[in-house]
């Protein structure tokens, strides 16, 4: 019943409710990284929802389109701009995704929404995780964010589908904000955002606690 009716319509008032307070910032931050981004503030990829189905996510771009001598992009290090990495490390590059848990994208608690390329690469228990709308914020964010590993990340997303619930999506909006404030979990050690995954072993899923 949760799962069907109520957390649709808990997305819809939450997403509507959290728009008020951050207008300002919106406001705030479009014509900073508009200017940063030589008029390109926003992020738009394609990513794969619930089961498996494309849609477009909106972020906040925080890298510029530096190439080198080639016409290649320089590495996400390199193009990752000052005020950029502020909104990086505040997450506040996620503000515009409240706009797709209006549309019906987005949920605001799940597995985060990845590349669409991983799609060929998960085992069968790991595409379970789309067996749930994504979020702007789930139980492996809550848990490590970028920080884990790959294979620890699909072990928790798959334990959240397995346990969603009224009460563990509250804890995970708890969590949430408090884990905004810290920083260090933005990035998987030694890259600027999560390394690239390529496939693994599909090692069975563990028993996570909450």
């Amino acid at each position: 019943m949760y799962r069907k009716f109520f957390k649709p319509l808990l997305d819809y008032c939450l997403a509507g409710i959290f728009l008020i307070p951050a207008l300002p910032l919106l406001l705030v931050l479009f014509p900073v990284l508009f200017f940063q981004t030589k008029g390109k503030p926003l992020f738009r990829q394609v990513r794969p929802g619930y089961k498996g189905r494309l849609f477009t996510i909106y972020k906040f771009r925080t890298m510029n389109e530096a190439r080198d001598e080639k016409g290649n992009l320089l590495p996400d290090a390199e193009r990752l701009t000052g005020f950029g990495k502020f909104v990086r490390k505040t997450s506040l590059d996620e503000l515009p995704q409240l706009f797709n848990v209006l549309k019906g994208d987005l949920s605001l608690v799940g597995p985060r929404p990845l590349l669409v390329e991983y799609l060929e690469l998960y085992t069968p228990e790991q595409f379970r995780r789309h067996e749930v709308k994504p979020g702007i914020t789930g139980w492996a964010q809550v848990n490590g964010r970028n920080a884990v590993t790959w294979e620890r990340r699909f072990e928790l997303d798959l334990w959240y589908v397995n346990h969603l619930s009224f009460g563990l999506d509250l804890k995970i909006l708890g969590l949430t904000f408090l884990k905004l404030f810290r920083h260090h979990e933005v990035s998987a050690p030694g890259h600027v955002t999560m390394e690239r995954f390529t496939g693994s072993s599909g090692r069975q899923e563990s028993e996570i606690k909450p």
